[in-house]
């Protein structure tokens, strides 16, 4: 790799190949997605070629990744393109970071069908905030709760925050259930299987095989209107 490339742009590189591998995806698909070759992002991401993605490309692939750009762009690392002026800016922004909100609504009833996994919005919170909170690190994105299921603890219209690099242990959780998203407390159960537990006591535990059931990450933080 070309040895000006700073070490951030490295690191930014090495987001977008485990944000894809995270997703389920590969950067020949991303690249296919970008009307590219299916070597380009292999190159981009190995040997700092192209240094940098073009503005719509990196747009089109953040949008892919639910996440926002920022966190896999690489041209405000690199000095030689920055002004005095822009690396305050720069500097700025870095005390920032943008939580992608998605058009997908997490179940507390029946099953929400999630939609295509596309950012529309984004709230954005400081770094000292998120380390204040214990989610610095966190792989972020924010949905809508929908239904009463998980009343009193979770209403529905709440905004909920999905931590994607937590996937295990016991607590509020947001599943795949087919195409459907639910938002349940999980629980140990037997062997192979997983206990699906509601808040509001109307509705029933449900208990299912553990294949059956995809966690897309533990729920980390709430907000709605009083």
């Amino acid at each position: 790799m070309d040895e000006n490339i700073s070490r951030d742009e490295q690191h930014a590189r090495g987001r977008l190949q485990a944000m894809a591998r995270d997703r389920r995806s590969s950067l020949a698909e991303l690249s296919r997605l970008i009307g590219r070759n299916p070597a380009y992002l292999q190159q981009y991401v190995t040997r700092g070629s192209p240094r940098h993605l073009d503005e719509p490309d990196l747009r089109k692939i953040a949008e892919f990744l639910g996440i926002s750009t920022r966190v896999i762009e690489t041209r405000r690392f690199d000095d030689s393109r920055m002004n005095s002026r822009s690396q305050r800016r720069a500097a700025f922004d870095d005390d920032w970071v943008d939580i992608p909100r998605l058009p997908l609504d997490a179940s507390a009833g029946p099953g929400a069908v999630g939609a295509q996994e596309i950012s529309y919005d984004q709230f954005r919170f400081t770094r000292r905030w998120l380390r204040e909170m214990g989610l610095e690190g966190a792989d972020l994105s924010a949905i809508r709760v929908e239904g009463d299921s998980m009343e009193p603890l979770l209403r529905s219209g709440d905004e909920i925050f999905v931590d994607r690099n937590k996937r295990s242990g016991e607590g509020v959780f947001v599943v795949r259930i087919g195409d459907a998203l639910h938002v349940k407390q999980v629980r140990a159960s037997a062997a192979g299987t997983i206990a699906l537990i509601s808040a509001n006591d109307a509705y029933a535990p449900l208990e299912l095989p553990r294949e059956d059931v995809e966690v897309i990450g533990r729920v980390v933080w709430k907000g709605g209107r009083l």
